[in-house]
């Protein structure tokens, strides 16, 4: 088995380090974390970032993402080329796995429409019947206007280091993978977690935007994104328990446990480094 670690969004915020506490003075920097996950039974992916079509027509991302994130919108950066530029078939990309359906999480479902698609039920319901406006512009519908073959799950039977985790339906010869409910970031926000070796990866998607909030041993979390994750979240009081928790499962398994989320460029480069 191998795990790529892949940058599927580049994304140049406003307000660089006086915001983000990284990047240019005025111009931060943010990745969309993608694994790629090869087995013996075809490929997984972990979240999908932007696609090709939302490369080739900016305007299925909606106004107000383009405005605040800036998108940098190369086709080179999407899932689908790169997995070809290992010399790897989309067409093996069997199963996709998502932490959530936000757009810069799910604009690449189409271009690999006959994957299996991971998500909790939660997370679907409220993508395709959004309850609120906030709703209604992070979820964009054209980006699985291709109907994928959704696989939902309702309920968490398993349990995984103290967190509940559902197991995917998923061929016996794909590595151990589980999803954990973390809501907060939205309704059905997840993490992934990937057995890797004698360890584990656990891919947080947006349960926390900086290593800051789960590694004691980081630099303290720049105040603008304790601003942004409050106004993204559906329930902020069950996101910042969330990440309570995650700080705790860190400090407890630093050695079997590596936490990453999906923005952050830092950890994105030092996890592909290691191989």
């Amino acid at each position: 088995m191998t795990i790529h670690h892949l940058d599927c969004a580049g994304m140049c915020p406003a307000g660089g380090r006086l915001l983000l506490g990284s990047g240019r003075l005025l111009t931060g920097r943010f990745v969309s974390h993608c694994l790629l996950i090869e087995s013996d039974d075809g490929l997984v992916l972990v979240d999908t970032g932007l696609g090709t079509a939302d490369v080739a027509d900016p305007r299925r991302l909606g106004l107000a993402f383009r405005a605040t994130m800036r998108p940098e919108l190369a086709p080179a950066r999407t899932a689908l080329t790169q997995i070809r530029a290992m010399g790897l078939d989309p067409r093996d990309v069997r199963d996709i796995i998502l932490t959530h359906l936000d757009l810069d999480h799910a604009g690449g479902l189409a271009d690999f429409p006959h994957a299996r698609v991971h998500v909790l039920a939660d997370e679907l319901r409220a993508a395709e019947n959004p309850p609120t406006r906030g709703e209604r512009v992070r979820y964009r519908p054209v980006q699985w206007a291709h109907h994928p073959h959704w696989v939902e799950y309702e309920g968490a039977q398993d349990e995984w280091f103290g967190f509940r985790a559902v197991r995917p339906t998923m061929p016996a010869a794909t590595p151990e993978i589980l999803l954990l409910p973390l809501p907060g970031h939205t309704r059905g926000h997840c993490a992934v977690a990937v057995r890797s070796g004698e360890g584990w990866l656990l891919h947080c998607g947006d349960a926390f935007f900086s290593p800051a909030d789960v590694h004691p041993d980081r630099p303290p979390r720049p105040p603008g994104l304790s601003v942004v994750q409050r106004l993204l979240a559906t329930d902020n009081s069950a996101r910042r328990h969330n990440r309570r928790r995650l700080r705790e499962l860190s400090r407890a398994e630093p050695e079997r446990i590596r936490l990453f989320c999906a923005h952050d460029p830092h950890e994105f480069h030092r996890l592909a480094q290691a191989g």
